[in-house]
């Protein structure tokens, strides 16, 4: 009788031991969700990233004198006439480039906000800090007479200074969204109270003026005040970006960052530096224009969800937000008999404010249903 084989040759082949750990199945799905995340953000990002390039075309080529498109891309190399490039190079180009950068940095400073205070209500122009800035700015202009770069500066001073002292109000051996929020919303609304103060004490030229700023405006923006804007963004992004690496571990909680090894309070203050300075300068630069930081960040993660702050997304949310909103501002009025001698473009704020004010009573009404709301 012949012995059954038992060779290691007779028997079947061996399989590695990652297709036979129990796991396996597990962590191909989880990896095979990670590509397709990677993979949707992507597609999200560079759909935002055309749709915005066309809105900026669209910008550039209509107005009270249309350009045709293959004139405002002789402009943007170089080869146009000296008439086109001063319609749409010295003209047009400056307000729509000024729309996507202060469109990023508020995208991107309330992307950091409501993601690192895990609050939905966390952005700069619900928290005081636009409010801030609008203060110094309206102070600056009434008692000293201030215009121009210098009241941008006083802008973004404003804003650094009513960070510091939200920040300082709400610490409690560590700083707790929920209670940033609220001190923020109290330090805003009392800094309404002193616009409105300074508003009522100035003259009608200047309380005009001012009013314009405050509601938000890109009208007669040029290259000079959108330089002071450009540079700014080169030496924040860097910045923010590289703090940014830590907010996956900021975003699970105190309790488990520190268990985790990270130094919870020396990060969360670095990422909010950098969120209140994009802030500050997008407001020293347009004006607080309202909703785009409350409502760029939102949009960004329902695109491309499960993707945690989405900064890239965020930013591109915001910069065509702006850019589309200012276009509607531009030219809402042409179809209106206008008096003569009224003003035929709208500030992009109240456009913005259109659209965002409704997004926070739908979000309010969300959170009184689910129980949230009190």
């Amino acid at each position: 009788m012949t012995a059954p084989a038992t060779s290691f040759g007779d028997t079947a082949p061996a399989t590695p031991f990652a297709q036979t750990a129990p796991g396996a199945p597990a962590v191909r799905e989880v990896a095979r969700v990670r590509r397709n995340g990677r993979t949707r953000y992507l597609l999200v990002c560079a759909v935002l990233a055309v749709a915005t390039v066309a809105a900026l075309c669209g910008s550039l080529a209509y107005g009270d004198m249309a350009v045709p498109l293959s004139d405002v891309f002789a402009a943007l190399t170089g080869r146009a006439d000296a008439a086109t490039w001063f319609i749409v190079g010295e003209l047009r180009m400056p307000r729509a480039l000024m729309a996507i950068l202060v469109g990023i940095a508020f995208g991107l400073s309330g992307a950091v906000f409501q993601s690192l205070l895990r609050n939905p209500l966390a952005s700069p122009d619900v928290i005081g800090i636009s409010s801030g800035a609008s203060v110094a700015a309206v102070l600056s202009s009434s008692l000293f007479a201030v215009s121009g770069m210098l009241l941008s500066v006083f802008a973004l001073a404003g804003a650094l200074l009513t960070a510091a002292l939200i920040y300082a109000l709400a610490w409690r051996r560590g700083v707790s969204g929920a209670r940033l929020v609220l001190v923020g919303i109290g330090i805003g609304a009392g800094l309404s109270s002193v616009i409105s103060y300074l508003m009522t004490r100035s003259e009608v030229t200047e309380a005009q003026s001012a009013l314009l700023w405050l509601t938000g405006s890109l009208n007669g923006r040029s290259w000079d005040l959108l330089q002071p804007l450009a540079w700014a963004l080169v030496v924040l992004l860097p910045l923010l970006f590289l703090a940014a690496r830590q907010m996956p571990v900021l975003q699970l909680g105190d309790d488990t960052a520190a268990g985790l090894g990270a130094r919870t309070e020396r990060g969360r203050l670095q990422l909010l530096c950098c969120a209140v300075a994009l802030a500050g300068v997008a407001t020293a630069a347009a004006g607080p224009v309202g909703f785009v930081a409350f409502v760029a960040a939102p949009v960004a993660r329902r695109l491309a969800p499960g993707r945690g702050a989405s900064l890239v997304a965020s930013g591109l949310t915001g910069a065509l937000l702006v850019l589309v909103a200012d276009f509607a501002a531009q030219h809402a009025l042409d179809l209106v008999d206008l008096p003569a001698g009224a003003s035929g473009q709208l500030p992009v704020g109240v456009v913005t404010s259109v659209i965002g004010a409704p997004y926070l009573m739908w979000l309010l009404i969300r959170a009184n249903r689910s129980g949230q709301g009190g």
